[in-house]
């Protein structure tokens, strides 16, 4: 053998190696009795905030505005009109901004999860600490219930210790999968997301001050075409979807047509579940356990 090719070949033996040491995958998960594949429906509801911690100007600022105050509203409202329930990922600020919105999407039936405080997580453990902290009490203030689900870049040791049960930020499988935290050998369960299947990707104008080479504004129908072929290979598979909007920018009327057009289609096949990410968790760490657990 090559000596290049067997260096290649060691190379991805190792990196094998570490992906299994941290990882623990599910080959196929067991639905439901009459599911075929699960579909989570979620909202990363930062309106201003990450605008702001990036110091961009006024005009994006009232983009983040904009979903606090109209998109929230029309995404819950489109949710109940087709009798789905979603997850909401809020930083702990945005709570004390747009309270009266998330009370209502919890009377709804939505879950309320964390997007950390302030849309990042400090270096310093104890300042962590008290960030994670903040933003559960603030999430409880509103919903009487400790939030279990998180999508952030959290410690995964910190995450257990207050008692979240899953993170939906890494995507090293298609399926939920666990995650082994190297220091203390626990698992924390992780409901996966991809950029392709998330609205900021696609229809952001402006965003994080790229220039103008580097906008992405999509035809709607192009979005719903792409989206459509990555739940049909997953439901021919019996697999798993993670739609991934934000108020700001799928809140706008044309997305919002365009999100039920697709909803709608994606509810008349067969055995299509559509959980909250808590409901999802708790079924599979109850059918699928993580070893040693």
């Amino acid at each position: 053998m090559p000596a290049d090719l067997a260096a290649d070949l060691a190379a991805l033996e190792a990196a094998d190696a570490r992906a299994s040491a941290h990882h623990e995958f599910i080959p196929r998960i067991a639905w439901p009795e009459g599911v075929r594949m699960a579909v989570n429906v979620t909202l990363d509801f930062d309106a201003m905030l990450l605008r702001r911690l990036m110091n961009e100007p006024p005009s994006q600022l009232g983009k983040g505005e904009f979903g606090g105050r109209v998109g929230i509203w029309r995404m819950i409202a489109l949710f109940d009109s087709l009798g789905i329930k979603g997850t909401v990922f809020t930083p702990g600020r945005i709570v004390e901004l747009y309270p009266e919105a998330l009370r209502h999407a919890h009377a709804q039936g939505h879950e309320i999860a964390d997007h950390m405080w302030e849309h990042h997580v400090p270096k310093d453990p104890e300042l962590e600490r008290d960030h994670l902290r903040k933003a559960i009490a603030a999430i409880e203030g509103i919903t009487g219930k400790r939030p279990v689900g998180t999508r952030s870049w959290h410690t995964q040791k910190l995450l257990q210790e207050e008692g979240i049960l899953y993170n939906s930020h890494g995507h090293a499988h298609h399926l939920p999968h666990y995650h082994r935290d190297a220091g203390t050998g626990q698992a924390l369960l992780n409901i996966p997301f991809h950029y392709v299947i998330d609205d900021a990707m696609f229809y952001s104008f402006a965003w994080l001050g790229s220039a103008n080479p580097a906008q992405r504004i999509s035809d709607s129908d192009r979005v719903a075409d792409m989206w459509w072929d990555a739940f049909w290979q997953q439901y021919q598979q019996g697999g798993y979807l993670n739609i991934v909007m934000h108020p700001f920018v799928s809140g706008r009327a044309l997305r919002v047509a365009m999100m039920e057009k697709l909803l709608r289609r994606m509810q008349a096949m067969p055995g299509v579940w559509f959980p909250t990410m808590e409901e999802l968790a708790r079924h599979v760490i109850a059918t699928h356990p993580a070893k040693g657990a």
